[in-house]
């Protein structure tokens, strides 16, 4: 059984690289997803942000998972420094090759920086969603939001809820 899952999720991944079908692309996405990278030290909001916090500064992206889902992204919008955040807003937008989608705040607060290289080179999110692909730093103005995000075992079970 374990031998025909492998020959299966070979022969999907090897499909899409001699460009075979969109059938096969699906499958290796599929496949790809499962094995999105969960940060332990962040929280997690259902639309697939994550939240990383260090005293009253949360760090804000989107997750490996997320960005998977895109592709390749080619845009980044973000807010600028000054601007107040709501839970559960939009703060930006991603466009990739797929599609465009909304960014979402897990928590509330004041942004206090973006990251600038996100500017030049978007892919980065693709690249390092949990470290150089970072979107925003805000300011907390409640605290005790973070609590109400998933942790990393909690997001995980939701991936692959949303995988099948």
């Amino acid at each position: 059984m374990a031998l025909r899952k492998l020959a299966s999720q070979f022969a999907c991944t090897t499909g899409l690289r001699v460009g075979i079908s969109p059938a096969l692309q699906a499958c290796r996405e599929s496949i790809w997803r499962s094995f999105a990278t969960v940060s332990e030290d962040r929280k997690y909001a259902a639309s697939h942000e994550w939240a990383k916090v260090d005293g009253d500064i949360a760090t804000i992206g989107i997750s490996d998972f997320a960005q998977a889902e895109l592709g390749d992204i080619v845009y980044v919008e973000m807010p600028e420094v000054g601007s107040q955040m709501e839970s559960g807003a939009v703060f930006g937008v991603v466009e990739s090759v797929k599609a465009a989608s909304d960014v979402y705040s897990p928590v509330s607060g004041e942004v206090v920086e973006f990251n600038e290289k996100l500017v030049e080179e978007p892919g980065s999110v693709n690249k390092d969603p949990f470290g150089e692909g970072w979107m925003v730093k805000l300011r907390l103005s409640d605290p005790s939001q973070v609590d109400s995000l998933m942790d990393a075992k909690a997001y995980e079970q939701k991936c692959a809820s949303d995988d099948h």
